[in-house]
C-alpha cells in the first residue's frame, strides 16, 4: 500500500446513527475492549506520569498560544484545571459565531425540537436543568451529524402565576388589582415581564442550551396570539367549542377556575363529622346518619342515597329526609347500587354543586344542582343564617349548632386528601360555574390512532397505555379562566341581549362589530367576554405556532414542521403533550412531532420529592458554581427514560472529578505531541489508522431519531474507561527510547482517539470538551460544529480479543494486589501460564503489562504449566487459557499477615455470633419489622462469607510459612 493511501480517514459520513462503543488500538494489536461498568470509570483516574521520556519533542506553548489567541479559550498547558468561569465566555462565543442556527450546508433533513416553554415567572430548578440537558444532548448530536438543527426556545405567559406575582407586588404598595382597572393592570404586568421575564432565559443559557435565540417566542407575542385566536375560531366553527355551566376546580382567592394540573392533593389531618338526618313523618328514632368531611355543604344536599338491598334502610326508600338547619327542607331518600353498604354508615348525602362524584351522580339520576357558595368562598343565601360566613367559619359554627340541637352524632379524627391550589396554596372548591369548553372526544380519537398506526412513538413505550387510557376516557376541556392576564377569549356579546344566546366569535373587534351590525343594525354595540383562555390552550399550539402557523406558507413552517422530537417530563403527558398531538392533527393534518421522550422527576438522595418544606431543594445555579455545568449535565444524563432520578452530591462530586480527569488527559496528550514545525509531526499525520484503529459498533436502534441520552450513556462509560487504559498503556510506548516509529504511532493514536472522545462527549459535556478541542493543534473549526466521528470502520475481532486477555490479566493482578494490601510502589514477580498463541501476544506487550500491573519486568516468566512454587502463590484465572501465579513472599510479610488475619478473624467471628444470636431470639423475630429481620439476615450471610474467605487465605499463608 502506498504512503499516500495511509492518511487518516477521519471525515467519512456515518452510516450508523448509533456509535455505541469506540475501540482504538495502537498499531495493529487492539488495546481496547468493551467495559460497561460506570463504577469502574471512577476507580482509576487518568494518570499523569511522573517519569516520561518521549522520543519526540513535546508541544508545550504552541497549542496553548493557538487556543488563547482569540481570548476565549485556555489550555491545559497553562491552567491546572478547567475553570468554570470560562463557561459563559465559551457560550457567548458559540452564540456570536451563529452555531445555534440551523445550517443547511451539510444536509437538508432537519432535526427540530421545541423547548417546553418555562413560566416567565420561573426561576431555574432541577426540572428545567433536566429537560435542557437532555434536549441539548440530542440537538448537539444531530448538529454534529450534519443535520440542519433547530431548537426553538421560548417562555409561557403563565396566566395564574404571573397575575398572582404582580398582584402581590401591587399589594405591597397598597394597591388592589380592581382599583387599577383591567387595562392599567395588564400594562403593569407587561412592565413586570419586560423587567424580570428574561431571568429564566438567561439561566437556561447558563446550562449550555444551544437554542436559536433569534427564534425565541413568548406565548403572548403577536404571532402566537394570532394563532390562538385562529384556533379558537376554527374549533368554534366546527362546533367543538361551547359554553355551559359545569363542575370545575374553583380558586376562591384567585376568583378563577383552575386546571387539574394546578391542583395538588395533600394528605392532612382533619375530621369526619357524623350527622343525623331525620325522616319526615317519622318518630324520633327514624333517622339516617351520614358521615362527611365538609358539613357546610349539607345546605346543597338534593338527595340521600342508600343501597337498594341494605336492610337497615330499605323501609325509608322513597320517603323524604329533613336537611338539618334548613328550616325543614325536604330531600328524597333514593336507592342506588353505587352506594357501598359497608363504607361508613352506608348512607350517602348527594351535594352535586360541591363534589365531583355527586355532580356526576346527579346528572345521571336527573337531580337538581344546588350551589351554596359564592365565588369568594363564602356561603350564599341558600345557607340561610350562615350566609356571608367563610366556608371554614361556617363549618365550625354549623357543628356547634348541630351539637346544640342534638343532630350531631360524633366527630372523629380523619386523614383528608385536600385539593390545594398549586399557586396560592388555598383549598380548591369544586363548584358549578359557567365556562367555555372544548369537546375533546373527536380530537382524542385521531390522537389515539396516531400512536396505534405508529405515526407517533412514545419513549418509554410503557407510557402508551397511560396515554391511551387518558384519551379513551377524556372529558371536555374547560378552557376559560377568570383572569385579566392572558389571551382574551375572542367572543363578543351584544349590549342589551342575552349573552348566553346572542354572542359572536370573531378574529378581531372590527370583524365582530361588523357581524353584529349586519345582524342587529348599525346601532348595535358589543363588548368582549372578560375571561381569558387557559394557558395550556396556547401551549397546545406551541410546536406549529412558533413556526408561523396559521400561515403555512412561511419558510420556517415549510422547512421545519412537523418537528422531530418532543422531550418533557412524564407528569405533563396529558396536560400538554396529548393536547399538542390533538391540536397538531386538527390544525395541520399531521402529528406535530414523530417521537415523544419522557424523562422522570428529580428527587433527593433518599428518593423524596424536592420541596422547600423538606429543605432538600438543590439549586442548579449553586450546583454549577460548585461543580461546573458539565458535571451537572453528565449527572442528569445518567437517568433512564421515564424513571425518577435521585440526585446526590456524591454523584456530582464524582463527575466533577471526572471533568478534571479529562482535563488531565488533555494535558497528557499535549505534553506528548511534537511541535508542529517538527518533521516528525508530518509522519504522525501520515500514519494510516484504518489498519490500526478498530471501531466496535453496537446500533441501539435502527431509527436515528432515537439517539437519545439513555442509549448513549453506555457508550460513553465504556469509551472513557477504555481511553483511560490507552493512556496508561501508551506510557510504555512513549518511554521506549530509540523506537521512533512505535512512539509516533502511539502519538498519532493518542491524538486521534482523544479527538474522537471529545466529539463523542461534547453533547454531554460541551464546555470542557470545547476548551480542550481548541487547545489541540490544527483546529480549523469549533467542536460544536465538527462532524460526528466515524462509525463504519471495520471491527478487528482478533485484535480486540487479544487485548481483552491483556486487560483481564491486568485486572486480576491489580485486584490481587489490592486484596493483599500490596504497597503501590512495590514491584512483584509473576508467572504467566497460557497457550502459545496467547503467550506470544502477552510477551509482546510485556512492558505494558509490567507498567499497568506494577510487575518487576525482569521477573515475569511465561510457561505452559504451573510453576514449582504454585502452592505458595496466589492463583489467578484471567480467562480461558490464561492464568497467573503471584508468589506470596513477594506480596506480603507472611508472619505479620498471619497475625493480622487471626485478629481480624476473631473480630469477625464475634460480630457473626452476635448476629446469629439476634436471629435465634424469638422476641426479635416476633417484634422486629420484617425489613429489619431481613437486613440482619443479609449481614449474617455477608459476615459468614467473609469469614470463609479469611480462613482460606489464612490456610494458604500458613502452608506457605511452613514451607519457607
Amino acid at each position: 500500500m502506498t504512503k499516500q493511501a495511509c492518511h487518516f480517514e477521519m471525515r467519512a459520513q456515518s452510516t450508523s446513527p448509533y456509535p455505541m462503543i469506540l475501540h482504538t488500538p495502537f498499531s495493529a494489536p487492539s488495546l481496547f475492549s468493551s467495559c460497561t461498568s460506570y463504577r469502574a470509570l471512577r476507580l482509576h483516574p487518568f494518570l499523569s506520569p511522573k517519569r516520561r521520556r518521549s522520543v519526540m519533542p513535546r508541544l508545550f506553548t504552541v497549542a496553548a498560544a493557538a487556543a488563547a489567541e482569540n481570548g476565549v479559550f485556555t489550555s491545559p498547558q497553562t491552567s491546572k484545571s478547567f475553570d468554570f468561569a470560562n463557561e459563559e465566555r465559551i457560550y457567548s462565543w458559540w452564540e456570536s459565531q451563529g452555531y445555534f442556527r440551523p445550517n443547511f450546508d451539510r444536509g437538508t433533513d432537519p432535526f427540530v425540537i421545541s423547548m417546553p416553554p418555562p413560566n416567565v415567572t420561573g426561576s431555574l430548578h432541577m426540572g428545567h436543568a433536566m429537560f435542557v440537558t437532555l434536549e441539548d444532548i440530542m440537538v448537539r448530536y444531530h448538529r454534529m451529524k450534519g443535520r440542519p438543527t433547530l431548537w426553538v426556545p421560548g417562555t409561557d405567559h403563565a396566566g395564574i402565576a404571573t397575575q398572582l406575582v404582580v398582584e402581590r407586588m401591587l399589594a405591597s404598595e397598597g394597591i388592589k388589582r380592581v382599583d387599577l382597572g383591567r387595562e392599567e393592570f395588564v400594562k403593569r404586568v407587561w412592565e413586570w415581564k419586560e423587567k424580570y421575564g428574561g431571568t429564566i432565559t438567561n439561566q437556561i443559557k447558563r446550562l449550555g442550551a444551544s437554542c436559536d435565540w433569534k427564534r425565541e417566542h413568548f406565548t403572548l407575542d403577536e404571532q402566537l396570539s394570532r394563532a390562538v385566536v385562529e384556533a379558537f375560531v376554527r374549533l368554534h366553527e366546527k362546533g367543538l367549542i361551547y359554553q355551559g355551566s359545569y363542575m370545575v376546580n374553583w380558586s376562591p382567592s384567585l376568583q378563577t377556575a383552575v386546571s387539574d394540573l394546578e391542583v395538588e392533593y395533600h394528605e392532612e389531618s382533619g375530621s369526619l363529622y357524623y350527622i343525623k338526618y331525620r325522616v319526615a313523618g317519622g318518630s324520633k328514632t327514624d333517622f339516617l346518619t351520614i358521615a362527611t368531611t365538609r358539613p357546610e355543604t349539607l345546605f346543597g344536599d338534593v338527595a340521600i342515597a342508600v343501597h337498594p338491598e341494605d336492610d337497615r334502610y330499605s323501609k325509608y326508600i322513597n320517603r323524604m329526609a329533613i336537611v338539618p338547619m334548613t328550616y325543614g327542607r325536604h330531600i328524597p331518600i333514593i336507592a342506588d347500587k353505587l352506594v357501598e353498604k359497608e363504607f361508613g354508615t352506608g348512607v350517602l348525602k348527594i351535594s352535586p354543586g360541591h363534589d365531583h362524584n355527586d355532580y356526576n351522580l346527579a346528572r345521571k339520576l336527573g337531580l337538581p344542582i344546588l350551589n351554596v357558595m359564592n365565588k369568594d368562598g363564602t356561603l350564599n343565601k341558600v345557607a340561610g343564617l350562615y350566609c356571608g360566613l367563610d366556608r371554614f367559619e361556617a363549618r365550625k359554627k354549623l357543628w356547634a349548632d348541630l351539637e346544640e340541637t342534638g343532630l350531631a352524632v360524633k366527630k372523629e379524627p380523619h386523614t383528608l386528601r385536600v385539593p390545594r391550589s398549586q399557586r396560592g396554596g388555598e383549598v380548591i372548591e369544586p363548584l358549578v360555574s359557567k365556562q367555555w369548553f372544548v369537546t375533546m372526544e373527536p380530537l382524542a380519537e385521531k390522537a389515539l390512532q396516531a400512536v396505534e398506526k405508529g405515526d407517533l412513538k412514545i419513549i418509554p413505550e410503557r407510557f402508551d397505555k397511560i396515554y391511551n387510557h387518558w384519551l379513551s376516557n377524556i372529558k371536555d376541556w374547560c378552557i376559560s379562566r377568570q383572569l385579566w392576564w392572558g389571551h382574551r377569549i375572542p367572543v363578543w356579546y351584544i349590549v342589551g341581549k342575552d349573552c348566553e344566546e346572542e354572542y359572536i366569535v370573531a378574529r378581531s373587534f372590527e370583524e365582530a362589530l361588523g357581524k353584529a351590525q349586519e345582524k342587529y343594525g348599525r346601532e348595535a354595540k358589543i363588548y368582549q367576554d372578560p375571561d381569558v383562555l387557559d394557558t395550556w390552550f396556547s401551549s397546545a399550539l406551541w410546536p406549529f405556532s412558533t413556526l408561523g402557523w396559521p400561515d403555512e406558507s412561511t419558510e420556517d413552517f415549510r422547512r421545519f414542521y412537523p418537528t422531530s422530537m418532543l422531550e418533557t417530563g412524564h407528569d405533563i403527558l396529558f396536560f400538554w403533550v396529548a393536547r399538542m398531538v390533538m391540536m397538531g392533527i386538527e390544525f395541520t393534518g399531521t402529528v406535530p412531532f414523530s417521537h415523544i421522550y419522557l424523562h422522570g422527576l428529580i428527587r433527593d438522595p433518599e428518593g423524596r420529592k424536592m420541596s422547600k418544606t423538606l429543605g432538600n431543594v438543590i439549586d442548579p445555579l449553586d450546583t454549577i458554581k460548585e461543580y461546573g455545568t458539565d458535571a451537572l449535565r453528565f449527572t442528569l444524563a445518567l437517568g433512564t427514560a421515564g424513571q425518577d432520578l435521585n440526585l446526590s452530591t456524591e454523584r456530582l462530586t464524582s463527575n466533577k472529578a471526572f471533568t478534571n480527569k479529562l482535563w488531565n488527559a488533555g494535558k497528557f496528550v499535549l505534553q506528548n505531541l511534537p511541535s508542529q514545525n517538527d518533521a516528525s509531526w508530518e509522519s504522525i499525520l501520515m500514519y494510516k489508522l484504518l489498519n490500526g484503529i478498530t471501531y466496535i459498533l453496537h446500533p441501539a436502534k435502527k431509527d436515528e431519531i432515537l439517539w437519545v441520552p439513555e442509549y448513549a450513556v453506555g457508550m460513553l462509560n465504556s469509551l472513557l474507561l477504555t481511553y483511560k487504559w490507552y493512556i496508561e498503556a501508551s506510557k510504555a510506548r512513549l518511554s521506549q527510547s530509540g523506537s521512533v516509529s512505535e512512539a509516533s504511532v502511539a502519538q498519532a493514536v493518542l491524538l486521534y482517539v482523544f479527538e474522537n472522545i471529545l466529539q463523542l462527549l461534547h453533547p454531554f459535556m460541551p464546555f470542557v470538551t470545547e476548551e480542550l478541542w481548541q487547545a489541540l493543534p490544527n483546529r480549523k473549526e469549533a467542536l460544536i460544529a465538527s462532524p460526528w466521528p466515524l462509525t463504519s470502520l471495520p471491527r478487528q475481532i482478533i485484535s480486540i480479543k487479544k487485548f481483552e486477555n491483556l486487560q483481564a490479566l491486568t485486572r486480576a493482578i491489580r485486584n490481587a494486589r489490592a486484596e493483599y494490601s500490596v504497597e503501590p510502589v512495590k514491584r512483584i514477580s509473576a508467572s504467566i501460564v497460557a497457550n502459545a498463541e496467547v503467550t506470544e501476544y502477552i510477551m509482546k506487550e510485556k512492558v505494558v503489562l509490567a507498567l499497568l500491573s506494577r510487575l518487576d519486568l525482569q521477573s515475569i516468566n511465561f510457561t505452559d504449566s504451573p510453576p514449582v512454587n504454585a502452592d505458595q502463590s496466589v492463583h489467578l484465572v484471567a480467562g480461558e487459557g490464561l492464568e497467573a501465579y503471584l508468589p506470596l513472599v513477594d506480596m506480603v510479610d507472611i508472619t505479620s499477615e498471619i497475625q493480622r488475619l487471626h485478629k481480624r478473624l476473631s473480630k469477625m467471628q464475634t460480630e457473626y455470633d452476635g448476629l446469629i444470636a439476634r436471629l435465634n431470639s424469638p422476641k426479635f423475630k416476633e417484634k422486629a419489622p420484617e425489613v429489619i429481620v431481613r437486613g440482619v439476615q443479609e449481614k449474617a450471610a455477608e459476615a459468614e462469607e467473609k469469614i470463609t474467605l479469611t480462613k482460606n487465605r489464612l490456610a494458604l499463608l500458613e502452608s506457605t510459612a511452613l514451607v519457607t
